[in-house]
């Protein structure tokens, strides 16, 4: 009896075979151990996107895949596996919002992030493409408008950049100020909406906060599409939002420059 159950083993070893190398990775997707990720054309070069169930959890700029796996993983505690592209939905949302500018219904996972943190990303999706806000005028969005700082330390958290866009938001002074991946890509994103980086970075150097036009008496952050609408000729500089109410001019609904005050 115990030779032929040595035989009935030996003769099921026999019949082992390696499992396929794409086995495993199906399994650890499958069962939420891992998410995924490829390569996309991003505004200014090639990104990482990871995603999972839920959406869009990770962008990056494309350098050495493994530093963006690692990252990923000690951020979400789950590992990545790489995919040859996007699902069709996601990569539809995907080009829509670098098109546009806006989120649209691309689906995103924020489920890492605290509420307030969520509130922070949120409001920043809301600003339009080839416009700049400040710290503080995310915070005063909210409804929190101490808690600018704050702000900036919820959009380092910000898992997915370029999508929701933190390379919108600058400081309180007027100037562009640093992004996570570098401030020259934070320029470059900036250049590829059409804003001219070292141009407000200039004009915040000599104080300038908001522009007015004295046809419409109306003043705005420069960056508005309606403060970047006014010719030379009409355009008034102001150096606080008061100094443009003493001079008579109300905020524009649009960017709504007294939020940040």
């Amino acid at each position: 009896m115990t030779h032929d159950k040595t035989t009935v083993v030996s003769a099921l070893e026999q019949l082992a075979t390696t499992a396929p190398a794409t086995v495993l990775p199906r399994v650890l997707v499958t069962t939420g151990l891992a998410d995924r990720y490829t390569t996309i054309a991003g505004p200014v070069g090639p990104l990482y996107v990871a995603w999972n169930d839920r959406g869009v959890s990770g962008v990056a700029p494309a350098a050495e895949d493994g530093l963006f796996e690692k990252n990923y993983a000690d951020r979400v505690g789950r590992r990545l596996v790489r995919d040859d592209g996007l699902p069709a939905r996601l990569k539809k949302g995907i080009v829509h919002t670098i098109e546009t500018g806006e989120l649209g219904r691309l689906p995103v996972d924020l489920s890492g992030l605290t509420p307030f943190q969520k509130r922070v990303l949120e409001t920043t999706a809301t600003i339009p493409r080839g416009e700049l806000r400040s710290y503080g005028w995310v915070a005063g969005e909210m409804g929190r408008n101490r808690a600018a700082r704050a702000v900036g330390s919820a959009l380092n958290r910000n898992p997915v950049p370029v999508l929701i866009p933190c390379h919108r938001v600058g400081r309180s002074d007027g100037t562009i100020g640093e992004y996570a991946f570098g401030s020259e890509m934070k320029r470059d994103l900036l250049r590829s909406e059409g804003l001219d980086p070292d141009g407000i970075d200039a004009g915040a150097e000599r104080g300038v906060r908001f522009i007015g036009s004295d046809t419409t008496h109306i003043y705005c952050v420069p960056t508005c599409r309606h403060a970047r609408r006014v010719t030379d000729a009409h355009r008034v500089e102001f150096r606080s939002g008061r100094s443009a109410m003493e001079s008579g001019y109300r905020a524009c609904r649009v960017c709504r420059p007294s939020v940040a005050a």
